[in-house]
């Protein structure tokens, strides 16, 4: 067997491993909320900066607008956004945090500090994190370019 086809050679293995065990370790955390993680990833995106169409949300979420779109829908059911026509563009959507989304803020203020127990190991420090952070941003936007290029 080639070693670039080992199963432990393989970056996108790590990553996809990583990934999913990170939103294992938050679904306790959520459920306990009634909110999934993509669910989370919109709030925090609304704590930030209320008020967003539905495109940017998306966007923000590398995810296309028809993925994003019903779990917004199911956001409002919960009574956590609202969803309104856009004032200038009728076609446009418009995502607001209802008094519930944003008193979650609140009730989820200790859940970034659980997880991030959850994960803490030794090469994983305060000092090494920026540096992750680079890492992963340079990956994620040089995979943009070329998937953009592709398309």
């Amino acid at each position: 067997m080639k070693e670039e086809f080992r199963l432990d050679n393989q970056l996108c293995f790590r990553l996809y491993t990583a990934s999913r065990l990170l939103t294992q370790a938050y679904n306790p955390l959520l459920s306990a909320h009634g909110l999934t993680y993509p669910q989370y990833l919109v709030l925090l995106i609304l704590w930030e900066n209320d008020a967003q169409p539905v495109n940017d949300i998306a966007k923000r979420l590398c995810l296309e607008t028809n993925t994003v779109t019903p779990l917004v829908q199911r956001m409002e059911k919960q009574g956590i956004v609202t969803r309104a026509k856009g004032t200038n563009d009728a076609r446009q959507i418009i995502v607001s945090l209802t008094d519930k989304g944003q008193q979650l803020q609140t009730a989820l203020t200790d859940v970034p500090f659980a997880v991030g127990g959850a994960i803490a190991c030794k090469s994983l420090t305060p000092e090494t994190v920026p540096a992750l952070f680079q890492t992963l941003d340079d990956m994620i936007a040089q995979l943009k370019k070329n998937l953009k290029r592709d398309t």
